[in-house]
């Protein structure tokens, strides 16, 4: 009976995190670049051994038996998102694989498809309270103006054709190993490539991938689990402090 506790508290903490893990994706919707983020679940298992001999050291399994769920990775869905015309001269998307680079403010690298960038103080592209946007080579961009024009490969350049640089698409081999951090970001250990057989649109921007209805249909599923296992529970509660009360008066 006591495993029953177990079973149903775990799946209780594993369906709030999930319905935490929904509620994220839902709320970043609006988020140029969004990658949607599920979970998977994995089980613990007791296995029980007993031991034939001493001398030869030698093990026989009896079985094994699943106990409580646990979330056990993240994996972000990298599928392209729509791409939408928005008609500023600072908005880029990426169409294909790759990323752009930011550098933040304390000098950390970070990977993202948002391409929704404006000017700092200082000139620089960048993304509005993040960080700046890297070149190819690695290095700032400095525009001082908006008054710009891209080709598809990211070069950038004045309204008279000087060349300004050129914004830098990086790609890795495997997006799985990513980390996304707090701020839905990617971070990895290594510095990404230069991407191939991208197409960059100035005056657009990749909207989040997010399936509203799938999102909806996953966060009722986890709702009820959630519910189901918090009412066994009380069920639970009530058959343990009968079993004390009448139980304990024979």
């Amino acid at each position: 009976m006591f495993k029953g506790f177990y079973n149903l508290t775990s799946g209780m903490l594993t369906q709030g995190k999930n319905l935490d893990m929904i509620a994220n994706n839902m709320s970043n919707t609006a988020t140029a670049g969004y990658k949607t983020d599920r979970y998977t679940f994995s089980t613990f298992e007791e296995v029980m051994w007993h031991r034939v001999g001493n001398m030869d050291r030698k093990y026989t399994d009896l079985g094994n038996q699943s106990w409580i769920t646990a979330p056990s990775k993240r994996y972000t869905d990298f599928e392209q998102g729509a791409i939408e015309e928005t008609g500023q001269p600072l908005d880029f998307a990426i169409e294909g694989d790759g990323f752009f680079a930011l550098e933040t403010a304390d000098g950390e690298r970070v990977y993202t498809r948002n391409g929704n960038f404006s000017l700092d103080d200082e000139g620089y592209l960048w993304l509005s309270g993040f960080g700046r946007v890297l070149s190819s080579s690695g290095e700032g961009i400095r525009l001082v103006t908006d008054r710009i024009n891209a080709d598809s490969s990211g070069n950038l350049f004045t309204e008279n054709g000087g060349y300004l640089g050129t914004i830098g698409v990086f790609a890795f081999e495997d997006n799985g190993e990513l980390d996304k951090n707090e701020y839905g970001f990617f971070v990895s250990e290594g510095e990404g490539a230069a991407a191939e057989g991208f197409t960059l649109h100035q005056r657009w921007v990749e909207r989040a991938n997010i399936d509203l209805v799938q999102q909806m249909t996953s966060m009722i599923t986890a709702e009820r689990a959630y519910q189901s296992a918090a009412e066994v529970t009380k069920i639970y509660d009530d058959v343990m402090r009968k079993s004390t009360e009448e139980v304990g008066r024979l």
